[in-house]
């Protein structure tokens, strides 16, 4: 029973829990967030409790693009799962370890203070 939201650059979110107070957050801001991220059958490829938390540019660092667009439609503080589908994720070849190819992946994220 989650509403997601659609976006014009084909990925959805959903906060499931929304900042009281937070600032948005914007390109070449600098976060951290814990993460857990999973195929859509709900197999567990990478979370920041095995890696630890991941800090990065919003816009700048190589990651998926598709972390750093959703987390423009969030705010420091909020909890949300971000829907990424495979061109905006790791594309025609996977991530060669844990993500197939031309695979749609979940974000459960955090957003630290």
């Amino acid at each position: 029973k989650m509403n997601f939201t659609n976006t014009d650059l084909g990925l959805r979110y959903f906060v499931y829990e929304p900042s009281a107070k937070g600032d948005s957050i914007k390109d070449k801001s600098q976060i951290t967030i814990d993460f857990t991220v999973s195929l859509l059958d709900g197999t567990e490829c990478y979370s920041s409790a095995e890696k630890g938390p991941k800090t990065f540019i919003v816009g700048m660092e190589d990651i998926e693009s598709g972390i750093h667009k959703g987390v423009k439609f969030m705010k420091k503080g909020d909890k949300a799962i971000i829907l990424i589908p495979s061109h905006l994720a790791h594309g025609l070849l996977g991530d060669m370890d844990k993500i197939p190819p031309q695979t749609p992946i979940v974000y459960n994220i955090q957003i630290h203070n």
